[in-house]
């Protein structure tokens, strides 16, 4: 299985456990692809950009991650605190891949906008990820 999609899957996974999630969006609302009219607010995940730096002597996979939060209009300071607990929860992400390991998570960036439609703020994190063969 493809380090990419272990480490989507894993990436779900803890914060859709994350205590500081759990509180600020109401619930397991993480996903990959969010149900029909799901409510505000959710994190999905956004494009995942993977790149080859193996070396003449080791492997591995570096892997940029976009997520995407979802807030109403009147909550930027909620956007700002999802966003702030999805940097927390990743920083310390140490996830039990099956045969890759996690070996660096570094924050690149966050942005928050209001949604051109204006019904919803949107935040937008991204992540550098490395992995390496177990």
């Amino acid at each position: 299985m493809s380090a990419s999609w272990q480490l989507q899957q894993a990436l779900i996974a803890a914060l859709n456990l994350d205590a500081a999630m759990l509180t600020l969006l109401g619930g397991a609302r993480v996903f990959d692809h969010p149900p029909l009219r799901a409510r505000l607010p959710y994190v999905t995940l956004g494009v995942t950009l993977t790149n080859d730096w193996s070396t003449s002597t080791e492997e591995g996979n570096e892997h940029i991650l976009t997520l995407h939060s979802w807030t109403e209009s009147n909550s930027r300071q909620q956007a700002h605190e999802i966003e702030a607990a999805i940097v927390t929860a990743i920083s310390n992400l140490s996830p039990g891949l099956a045969d890759h390991r996690l070996i660096n998570a570094r924050h690149q960036f966050s942005e928050i906008r209001r949604d051109p439609e204006g019904d919803a703020f949107h935040g937008i994190i991204r992540f550098r990820l490395v992995t390496e063969p177990a």
